[in-house]
């Protein structure tokens, strides 16, 4: 697909494709928001393209309490910069918070602001802060987005030291993934800095402003991917050094020493992941000028993922072992109960405790004791001699044929085991999303082979984003069959469940309750077997616990299910 800036909103698509900002010609949807953000409006020196002239016309007179649509009342005006302003609100139809840009309709920008907000929201990629809503309403243009209240920006994460590197490497993994597949629609940011990136409390990261950042203030550019490219580079440099890498000051961070040039990160500051520093480096590079150790530059976020996938995985750090207190023992436990508190610094004799059993009741107590051991030696010697004996009479009979009367075909037969059982049909199955995921890859769990595979939407953690507990993939045996294990393979370990509906059931049950839970496991190949003998016809493949692909996506891929009797 061919570079463009998303702030231009005519420019073609020489990918064929019809891309999102054609699509864009309605007003967007609501949908779930929450979110505390402030923009930083100030200008980043971090080499990015230069703002046109804004033609500014003058904002509208709004203040707080004003009602947009009768639905949306602003609240707090947090940006007034170039003839808009941007403002907390509350959506008072679903009782939200909500973001809200607004500039006048006669604003230069306007249609711009328009096309790119609508634009991003058809994306609808969850790993961006979402746009609601982007309306044009007499003399004023508004985009509603979401707010995320337990979010917190870079720049604050930031301004108590770098990030741990497994930190760092979220954060890269993430934000280069969730650019590739913008700019794969023909999305760009164009304003990519630490204010624009935030951390969720679940540790998930985000971004806000796609395209609607860029509108707003005029930026275009001629290489978008690479400016964004170039931008991830300047985030992860900063996560690792704690400093911007240009020789100007920008969000807080001081910048380079003049004259130096640009150093990696593992010499600005020491202990910093050799790996990492150098992915930087990569997305820093212009046109190639990286030193003679590192690699080619990367100039796409496409280029960035894969450079990403080609690293070792970094894994989280171990939780750190507290040692439990020393063990204080009671006053009680150590004698004292009852007796007076010794003086400070004098010292207590130590009695001496008698020897023990010395008196005549322990000399007695201690014959009685070995009168006993040695009668129990002598009985069980005597049982010993006399089991020995009984087997001596009875070996004959062990070499004696047995025989069989003719009633063995009577016998009830034992059905043969690991006999295939093939699969007649299966459905996707997502009883706590939007009922769908993914159906036109369905038959590839059942086809017999592994090059394709059945995958499930992407989100943004392996418990699915905390959006649902699983998804998975109904299984039809065409009747009711002996199952004794069912096999399933994985791109990536996962945690699955085998869930089986009752043999009385005619048709794939839709309830998730209806299906009981017979077996489970994790892996990339899982073997799941009942505990005791189960027959059914609708077999359940339940997905509980998603990997990371090398996309840097969570996502569930199943590439095969077998069943055997």
């Amino acid at each position: 697909m061919a570079e463009r800036s998303t702030a231009a909103v005519d420019v073609a698509d020489n990918s064929g494709d019809e891309p999102l900002t054609a699509q864009a010609d309605q007003s967007t949807a609501d949908g779930v928001a929450n979110n505390r953000e402030r923009e930083t409006d100030s200008d980043e020196a971090q080499g990015s393209p230069t703002s046109e002239d804004s033609g500014k016309a003058s904002p509208p007179e709004l203040h707080s309490g004003h009602k947009l649509a009768r639905r949306y009342r602003l609240e707090e005006c947090v940006t007034r910069l170039d003839g808009f302003s941007s403002w907390r609100a509350v959506d008072e139809k679903l009782r939200r918070a909500v973001g809200v840009h607004i500039l006048p309709a006669d604003h230069s920008r306007a249609r711009s602001v328009l096309a790119a907000a609508r634009s991003s929201a058809l994306l609808g990629d969850p790993r961006f802060v979402q746009v609601l809503d982007a309306v044009e309403d007499n003399d004023i243009v508004y985009v509603v987005h979401e707010w995320l209240p337990d979010a917190t920006e870079l720049t604050a994460l930031l301004a108590s030291g770098p990030l741990e590197v497994y930190d760092a490497y979220q954060m890269v993994s993430q934000v280069a993934g969730a650019m590739a597949a913008a700019h794969r629609e023909g999305l760009a940011h164009l304003r990519l800095s630490p204010t624009a990136v935030l951390r969720t409390s679940t540790g998930q990261w985000r971004i806000r402003g796609l395209a609607v950042n860029a509108a707003l203030r005029g930026i275009s550019s001629d290489t978008p991917q690479r400016t964004d490219t170039e931008a991830i580079g300047a985030l992860l440099y900063a996560t690792l050094t704690q400093r911007w890498p240009y020789e100007s000051d920008a969000h807080g961070l001081a910048g380079l020493p003049k004259d130096i040039g640009l150093i990696p990160p593992d010499q600005v500051r020491a202990g910093v992941h050799r790996g990492l520093s150098e992915l930087a480096m990569r997305a820093l590079a212009n046109d190639g000028a990286t030193a003679s150790r590192h690699e080619s530059p990367c100039t796409t976020p496409e280029e960035l993922v894969k450079a990403i996938g080609e690293m070792p995985r970094i894994r989280p750090p171990e939780p750190a072992y507290t040692a439990p207190p020393a063990y204080q023992r009671t006053a009680y436990q150590q004698g004292a109960y009852g007796r007076p508190a010794p003086h400070p610094g004098a010292t207590q004799p130590v009695q001496t405790p008698p020897p023990p059993l010395q008196s005549r009741t322990g000399k007695a107590l201690k014959w009685s004791v070995s009168a006993l051991l040695i009668a129990a030696l002598g009985l069980g010697s005597w049982q010993l001699a006399d089991a020995i004996m009984e087997r001596g009479g009875k070996a004959d009979d062990q070499n004696q044929t047995q025989t069989t009367d003719g009633d063995d075909d009577k016998s009830p037969k034992v059905p043969v085991a690991g006999k295939p059982v093939p699969i007649v049909d299966a459905r996707d199955f997502d009883p706590f999303g939007d009922q769908s995921e993914k159906p036109s890859e369905i038959k590839n769990v059942y086809d017999n082979s592994t090059s394709t595979y059945w995958q499930t939407d992407y989100y943004f953690s392996s418990d699915f984003g905390r959006l649902k507990s699983g998804v998975g993939v109904v299984v039809d045996l065409g009747k009711v069959q002996q199952v004794g294990k069912v096999t399933v393979s994985f791109v990536g370990s996962t945690s699955v469940e085998l869930r089986s509906a009752s043999k009385e059931a005619t048709a794939g049950p839709t309830s998730f309750d209806e299906y009981r839970k017979v077996a489970e496991g994790s892996g990339t190949t899982v073997e799941l077997k009942p505990g005791k003998t189960l027959q059914s016809r609708y077999l359940l493949v339940w997905l509980t616990d998603l990997p990371m692909q090398s996309d840097g996506q969570w996502r569930g891929r199943l590439t095969d299910i077998k069943v055997t009797s």
